[in-house]
């Protein structure tokens, strides 16, 4: 908790409100400081990492989900080939 200072803070509602209400930035003292920084600068960035974060994580399925048929096939034919090169 910050007490006795006064700080420049931005709220932004949330993208994806199933689980967070709002996001809360609080802004550097020096942010507005720097030559050629504007305060929509400023907003559009703190709007741009909310979007970030509630972006949908992509899951990769395991791998021998991503093998195609053919794949599986072509091994056990090349099994099935030693197997009888083996025998003879």
């Amino acid at each position: 908790m910050v007490k006795g200072t006064s700080r420049r803070v931005i709220v932004v509602d949330s993208p994806d409100p199933k689980l967070f209400e709002q996001a809360i930035f609080i802004v550097k003292n020096d942010a507005f400081s720097q030559e050629g920084v504007t305060s929509q600068q400023v907003l559009g960035e703190a709007c741009r990492i909310a979007r970030s974060c509630a972006a949908p994580q992509i899951v990769r399925p395991p791998l021998w989900r991503r093998v195609p048929l053919w794949g599986y096939a072509a091994v056990l034919a090349a099994v099935a080939a030693g197997l009888m090169a083996w025998l003879l």
